[in-house]
């Protein structure tokens, strides 16, 4: 994986910093919420390119959550921090054994360039698990057999861990408009809701305004 540069966040001057004492201390800091999107412009326009929509919306994502610094942040060290980059870590189901591996890609400047080089990872992995995941990253779990209304996840009890994990379920129509059920797991010593507001407008408008690859 391509590196990121880290910015160390000062405490001290940090306008957050109240409000990142209060919940690391916590014993559950971290908290899940589900919305819906509209991909009804987005879905035809990706097939007619004959792109996965799973990597597809993982660049989407990763593009647009990435805008808003707060989905960067991470404990290093135990230390609050800034990466400049983030690339990406999903689940990929294989289809014989149904049972799925984590793959790891770059993040790319383009989403050509970002489904070309996720299809052949996928390809070329043949572990299920290749070590642990890196702190700069997204992590993305697509669920998209059900149309789901809620999703929890596994808890480590890690509480230092500050990866957003993203996740969507079955879309279906709605009103004449296609609809997506789309979750978003963060840890509020960096995110709330606000900035959760901030990146979901970011994805709506891509996904309704994409024309090109």
């Amino acid at each position: 994986m391509r590196e990121s540069k880290i910015n160390w966040i000062d405490i001290p001057t940090w306008d957050r910093a109240m409000h990142y004492q209060v919940f690391r201390n916590i014993p559950q800091p971290q908290y899940c919420v589900t919305f819906e999107l509209d991909i009804t412009q987005f879905l035809p326009r990706i097939r007619k390119k004959g792109y996965s929509f799973t990597f597809s919306m993982v660049y989407a994502v990763t593009r647009c959550a990435s805008q808003v610094e707060a989905f960067r942040c991470r404990f290093v060290d135990g230390k609050p921090a800034v990466f400049d980059t983030i690339n990406t870590s999903f689940t990929y189901l294989n289809p014989d054994t149904e049972l799925f591996k984590v793959v790891n890609v770059d993040m790319q400047d383009t989403l050509r360039e970002y489904v070309a080089l996720a299809s052949r990872t996928v390809l070329d992995q043949k572990e299920y698990f290749t070590g642990p995941m890196g702190n700069d990253i997204f992590q993305f779990s697509p669920f998209p057999w059900v149309s789901y209304t809620h999703i929890s996840h596994t808890d480590s009890g890690n509480r230092d861990n500050a990866v957003p994990l993203f996740d969507w379920g079955k879309f279906y129509e709605k009103d004449g408009r296609i609809k997506l059920p789309f979750s978003v797991q963060v840890h509020h010593s960096f995110v709330d809701g606000v900035h959760i507001g901030k990146m979901a407008d970011l994805l709506q408008t891509y996904l309704n305004d994409f024309s090109a690859g």
